[in-house]
């Protein structure tokens, strides 16, 4: 687990780079007028996502027959060799391409959370869960000021990815090295389930149904920001010298308050109950969402990204391990690539509406719209989202 809390860590940071970097890279690749670069912001952050997420249950089948380990492996160098495209791209449409083919090779994060989920004690599920959260967390936090950085340094924004496929090459001999999975091959009645067979199990599932939906509107709720906050920072403070470092801190805030709040929240959702530590979250990403519309101060807009960060955290690792605890371990890869669908779909559809938003009405009806999304979500899980009761002890065909 702890190799895994590492590589994943590393991972992240490679890849958190390129998230300030690519609205400034855009007149670079011929788009000009500023609500284009709105617009193409939202589109090219979300196409990964939305590819992957009609692939993953696909990949999350093929982790359960043939092992996690293997699709870490295939994982790394998709991400590392369509990230070198992106920095070879001369037009937004090459680009595009790029991200395009990356979100149907990739999906190292569902993969992550299968190996996981499959290796751990059941009661450590949501403790183990958050420390693989935090691991991408503290990457996220400290990828966009690395990546803000190196292009201020440089003077090019083509430098960053060539350093994000670099570090995920590395990872990818991190993982092939140091990595262990004590998996055992399914026997044949086992492989005849589909992909299709487990959606329908999903879609039928009394429980299962509404987390997945959950992960969706949670996960759009947190991505919808994303286009605009290089541009909101930039509309506070104008076009400075530090503009891209600036930018990258107000992202990486984020992920500082997830890193104290992820492991808290993850091993306390396995004493309190998944449920609670859900609407808890919720609430509180509602609350510090909507004063970011308002504020006039980038340090004070910095303020409210962290508040957001300290409930965002507990979000993604307590609904995967409610869902974990729902199936069993032979078939968490094909879930976790279920799940990874609705993770996706909101990583796609979140900065594609904010993007769209952005560029309609302004950068700072996006955050209005986000506070609307995770009161939308609370009021959802309250009503549709079961707790987690462990299952009666089989002793002698007896429940005790």
């Amino acid at each position: 687990m702890w190799w895994m809390v590492g590589i994943q860590l590393v991972m992240t940071f490679s890849f958190s780079i390129l998230t300030p970097i690519m609205p400034l890279f855009l007149p670079d690749l011929g788009v000009k007028s500023a609500s284009a670069i709105d617009f193409w912001s939202g589109i090219l952050m979300g196409t990964t996502s939305f590819v992957a997420a009609f692939v993953s249950p696909f990949w999350g089948r093929l982790a359960d027959l043939k092992g996690r380990k293997l699709m870490l492996l295939r994982s790394s160098f998709a991400i590392g060799l369509f990230t070198l495209m992106m920095g070879l791209s001369r037009n937004v449409w090459q680009f595009f391409a790029a991200r395009c083919l990356m979100g149907a090779f990739a999906g190292f994060s569902a993969a992550a959370i299968a190996l996981v989920a499959s290796q751990v004690p059941e009661r450590r599920l949501g403790y183990a869960l958050g420390w693989l959260s935090t691991g991408q967390l503290v990457g996220s936090l400290i990828g966009p000021v690395v990546g803000g950085a190196i292009a201020d340094v440089s003077g090019s924004f083509r430098v960053p990815f060539y350093t994000t496929a670099a570090i995920t090459f590395v990872v990818l001999i991190l993982v092939a090295r140091f990595v262990r999975e004590t998996f055992t091959p399914p026997r044949k009645r086992e492989r005849r389930g589909s992909v299709l067979t487990s959606l329908k199990m999903l879609a039928r599932s009394p429980a299962l149904g509404p987390v997945f939906l959950v992960l969706l509107l949670a996960q759009f709720g947190v991505t919808s920001v994303q286009p605009v906050v290089t541009l909101f920072v930039q509309e506070l403070i104008g076009n400075t010298g530090t503009l891209a470092m600036l930018a990258g801190v107000a992202f990486s805030i984020t992920g500082l308050a997830d890193v104290i709040a992820s492991p808290f929240l993850g091993k306390r959702s396995d004493v309190i109950g998944y449920r609670r530590v859900l609407l808890i979250c919720l609430a509180g990403c509602a609350m510090a969402s909507l004063p970011q519309a308002f504020v006039q101060s980038y340090w004070l807009f910095v303020l409210e990204r962290f508040g957001v960060g300290c409930f965002v955290g507990g979000l993604l690792p307590t609904a995967n391990a409610l869902v974990g605890r729902m199936v069993p371990r032979a078939q968490r890869g094909t879930i976790y690539g279920m799940t990874a669908s609705a993770t996706f779909l909101g990583n796609s559809l979140g900065p594609l509406t904010g993007g769209g938003i952005a560029a309609l009405f302004g950068l700072r009806w996006v955050f209005v719209f986000t506070s609307l999304l995770f009161v939308v979500n609370w009021v959802w899980v309250y009503r549709s989202v079961p707790e987690w009761t462990e299952p009666p002890l089989q002793v002698d065909g007896e429940a005790r």
